[in-house]
């Protein structure tokens, strides 16, 4: 990650600890007043864009709670793992087949 992009979201951060909408010149303000070196403005720009209308404090309380919610609920219904079943023996009866055709890969 570069310091412009460090500086952005550390800038964006900020704003939104403080309750502070995030746009391009709230964040340059921020990256000037740290003294920053030579951050183009594009930066700032682009964060502003990405994060317009977007709660941030919500998008980090919230980064990881969409991938262990899916294995959960497959352990806690009894009904889950039998429809993994037919799957299974579904692609087991596919590489069954390729060999049905009298040839293979290295003949």
């Amino acid at each position: 990650m570069s310091t412009a992009e460090l500086a952005c979201s550390y800038a964006a951060l900020i704003l939104a600890d403080e309750g502070i909408e995030v746009t391009a010149d709230k964040l340059q303000t921020l990256i000037g007043a740290a003294k920053v070196p030579e951050i183009e403005p594009i930066w700032t720009s682009i964060f502003a864009k990405a994060l317009e209308g977007k709660d941030i404090k919500e998008l980090l309380t919230n980064v990881g709670s969409a991938g262990p919610a899916a294995p959960a609920g497959a352990a806690a219904g009894g009904a889950a793992a039998p429809a993994d079943a037919p799957e299974e023996k579904k692609e087991e009866e596919k590489e069954e087949s390729d060999e049905d055709m009298g040839f293979g890969l290295f003949d």
